[in-house]
């Protein structure tokens, strides 16, 4: 089933329940947002963040100007893409299970669903951690629906916030990305070790996996997901290094031959949606592995495969908290690097020149992630129709 009609079968489930037992379970609805809020869960945050309140703060004290650094390395680079925006647009959706031609990233579903969970619980966690060990109280704990996107919320009291040092109102806000920061170092540091030692230990290269093709590029249609690719153009692709210079020989319009381990088969590359002067095939693709004949001899064909699935979803573990903890570091209300921009200014600055500041700069830089967004996955979407 395309994966476009499971999220529309979805929504449709899950609104209908939502208004039918929208009394029952005391469900909140703001436009396209369902929120239900709950008391549950504030006892162990408070007992997290005073057992731990030291530590806590020491991580922040770190994770403030590690937050200030990416802040402004992200708004650099996303000032400089400015020059290729109409090219090369930086700033996608990402959307768990939907293969979105041009696109740079595809977020298997279950695994980006598993991945997401964890942005969004580490994510608010933080906030609310940090708001106990700063003496903020939590109103309330709640889980979202925005359309079909699930969420969830920690709501700190904003007046006792505004009471609290300009420091501890630092700690606060960055303590979401700065959790977000760290998961995805852990994931990275166990990817790193899986895919360097458990990886090469346990498998052999065989080729390269095609693991989607994408509608509406050249290879649908033609090539399929499962396949083995053995060259292409008669260059050997044996193993993923020999594959990606492979791809860097190929030109937009070119007939391309490939050999799989289902037959040869040929293909008119086209230009890719997001890329100028770039070919374009359409397909995802990863080494293909297969157990070493030692190993299955001792564990069989199936145990060793438990090293990629960790591999994996380590991965995409470590990409969505990386790519949304940036993200909310951006310097725009209301994400939290804006937030953190604004106490910063207000150091030396008056609120008559923070206030105009910040909502030039937030209108600016959402300005581009929209021109960005509609040009490059805009344009993609329409291909898949």
């Amino acid at each position: 089933m395309n994966v476009l009609w499971f999220y529309v079968i979805a929504f449709v489930v899950l609104w209908t329940l939502a208004l039918l037992f929208r009394n029952k379970l005391k469900i909140e609805i703001h436009g396209p947002l369902l929120m239900r809020r709950t008391q549950r869960m504030r006892d162990f945050i408070d007992r997290i963040g005073q057992k731990y309140r030291r530590i806590w703060r020491w991580m922040l004290n770190l994770g403030i100007p590690v937050a200030f650094f990416f802040m402004f390395t992200t708004l650099v680079l996303l000032i400089l893409s400015l020059e290729t925006i109409f090219e090369a647009p930086q700033a996608s959706i990402i959307i768990p299970g939907v293969d979105i031609p041009g696109s740079p990233l595809f977020v298997p579903l279950g695994y980006g669903i598993l991945a997401l969970a964890t942005v969004i619980i580490v994510h608010e966690f933080g906030h609310g951690i940090l708001a106990r060990v700063e003496g903020v109280s939590i109103k309330s704990i709640g889980v979202l629906l925005l359309a079909i996107l699930p969420g969830a919320f920690v709501e700190p009291d904003e007046d006792e916030i505004k009471k609290t040092k300009r420091t501890s109102r630092l700690r606060i806000y960055a303590a979401g990305s700065v959790f977000n920061l760290t998961l995805a170092l852990v994931a990275l540091l166990l990817v790193t070790g899986i895919s360097s030692y458990a990886i090469p230990s346990n498998f052999q290269e065989e080729g390269v996996l095609i693991t989607g093709v994408v509608p509406g590029s050249p290879a649908e249609g033609v090539l399929q997901e499962g396949m083995v690719v053995k060259s292409i153009n008669g260059f050997s692709t044996t193993n993923f290094t020999n594959y990606q210079e492979t791809l860097e020989k190929l030109e937009i319009g070119q007939e391309a031959e490939f050999v799989t381990n289902e037959g040869i088969y040929q293909l008119t590359l086209d230009e890719n949606p997001n890329i100028e002067d770039q070919a374009y095939i359409g397909i995802r693709s990863t080494q293909n592995l297969e157990v070493r004949e030692e190993v299955s001899s001792t564990f069989g064909e199936s145990l060793p495969w438990i090293w990629w699935y960790l591999r994996d979803i380590f991965f995409w573990i470590y990409a969505l908290n990386f790519l949304v903890g940036i993200f909310n570091l951006l310097p725009a209300k209301p994400l939290d690097g804006g937030l953190m921009l604004e106490e910063l200014l207000g150091y030396k600055l008056s609120d008559k020149l923070v206030k105009p500041i910040m909502s030039s700069l937030s209108i600016f830089l959402f300005l581009i992630i929209a021109i960005s967004i509609i040009y490059g996955t805009g344009r993609g979407l329409l291909m898949m129709f």
